[in-house]
């Protein structure tokens, strides 16, 4: 879809994205935009957060994620600048090399993976609910991962847990603010081609084998088709799309045999 033909189901209203300067961030910051959203990029890489907010004259706020204070000031921020919070996609989310099989990973990575991928939804969760309850609307898309429902031989145990996690705590935050207005969903990506992915199986060509056969399409997403999923879910055309898992995954999930 062209940028000409994109639709403005979004125009007037403010959007939160963590994890916008790369990957699926940026390509959702740049999707937001071109539906009419004033977009608030949050990063803690200061150079691709400003470089995104600058591309689309949105705002930058420099972010880290697990601390509850900078979260409480990214949302008040975006509050102060433009005068409401509708849409908040938490987005940032980390996937190191030292998390691996449950016999390799240690505590340590364990808990870096869970303290990004999860706490900080947990933390930005917390602070835009406040605003979109005063509103009386809001959506909330939290980016899980199509392992928070399936299982991989070839595990990255902390990021699968922390993404059920977010899976979990989507669907509850979805049920019990659903009458406040507010709509909270799991988008759940296949596996995308972005930075992140493309590092990690360049490291393990088999991994990335492996992997590939079990998408009946038989590609990774693009990061714009995500993005396209987030500006729907952060629509009205979602109105009535609430507390589920939203899957994008090329069918993986309803597979049993791939074509050949």
């Amino acid at each position: 879809m062209t940028a000409e033909s994109v639709c403005r189901r979004l125009a007037g209203r403010t959007a939160v994205v963590t994890g916008a300067g790369s990957g699926i961030g940026l390509a959702t910051v740049r999707r937001l935009a071109s539906e009419g959203a004033h977009v608030v990029c949050a990063d803690v890489d200061e150079a691709r957060g400003k470089a995104a907010a600058d591309e689309v004259g949105g705002l930058f706020v420099k972010t880290d994620v697990t601390d509850p204070e900078q979260v409480e000031a990214l949302f008040k921020a975006a509050y102060d600048t433009y005068g409401s919070v509708d849409i908040a996609f938490n987005n940032a989310g980390i996937s190191p090399p030292d998390d691996d099989s449950i016999l390799e990973t240690g505590l340590e990575a364990w808990k870096r993976v869970q303290e990004v991928n999860l706490t900080s939804v947990y933390l930005c969760c917390k602070a835009a609910i406040p605003y979109m309850r005063r509103q009386g609307k809001g959506s909330i898309i939290n980016t899980a991962s199509f392992v928070a429902r399936m299982g991989a031989a070839t595990s990255q145990i902390s990021y699968t847990a922390s993404k059920g996690g977010v899976l979990a705590m989507s669907r509850e935050l979805g049920v019990q603010f659903a009458r406040d207005g507010i709509r909270v969903n799991a988008l759940c990506p296949g596996p995308v081609n972005t930075p992140l992915l493309q590092e990690l199986f360049a490291k393990d060509p088999e991994r990335a084998a492996r992997r590939l056969v079990h998408i009946p399409v038989g590609r990774f997403a693009e990061a714009e088709e995500i993005a396209a999923a987030v500006a729907f879910l952060a629509s009205d055309d979602s109105s009535f799309v609430n507390a589920t898992d939203f899957l994008v995954d090329g069918g993986i999930a309803g597979a049993y045999v791939t074509p050949l």
